[in-house]
């Protein structure tokens, strides 16, 4: 992706790739030389690298579900090129490439412009700094109280249907039963 298209974009909604597990949509917040960083609800800032961006899909008419606030002292560690971004990422619980095969966790031990290393669990990871399509570390932004409470009156609305449903199909069910059970009994007779 070039360097002037992203930067047209800073500040607006976007969506990462079409699809599958590195695909994000959120708010395009910076453009270095080699990578640019994304605020997702999901995970917080993730910084993608430019050379593994397949597609950008532009949110022009607000489909594009993103309700984060973004904080006005919002900061992260901004570098000029992504090979700086890691290293100043050391020694950080982080995440690369964010699903699929090659999703990696760990504490970023050490970042060259061959490979980085991951400290996860008892495992030392070495992860060729190339194929690093994203990375973001512990940056996740909480929703808003007002958002919060909305998503909870949601989940107890969707709760309170479930149990209204399930009630209903009990009921059901004993109508069945005791239909069942006359009809036996009028086949004795």
């Amino acid at each position: 992706m070039k360097k002037d298209l992203l930067e047209s974009l800073v500040g607006k909604i976007i969506k990462v790739d079409r699809g599958g597990p590195n695909s994000r949509t959120g708010k395009l917040l910076s453009v270095a030389n080699d990578y640019f960083t994304l605020l997702t609800e999901e995970d917080g800032i993730v910084f993608y690298t430019k050379h593994h961006v397949k597609s950008i899909t532009e949110n022009t008419r607000n489909k594009m579900h993103f309700s984060l606030r973004v904080p006005e002292h919002l900061t992260f560690k901004p570098s000029r090129y992504f090979l700086d971004l890691l290293k100043d990422l050391k020694f950080q619980w982080v995440k690369i490439n964010r699903g699929g095969p090659e999703k990696v966790e760990g504490v970023l031990h050490d970042a060259n412009e061959d490979y980085v290393t991951i400290v996860s669990h008892e495992e030392i990871i070495r992860l060729a700094t190339y194929h690093i399509k994203n990375i973001s570390y512990d940056s996740k932004i909480d929703k808003d109280k007002d958002d919060k409470k909305k998503d909870d009156h949601k989940r107890d609305r969707d709760e309170h249907k479930k149990d209204k449903d399930d009630h209903k199909k009990d009921r059901d069910d004993h109508k069945k039963d005791d239909c069942k059970d006359k009809r036996k009994d009028d086949h004795y007779e």
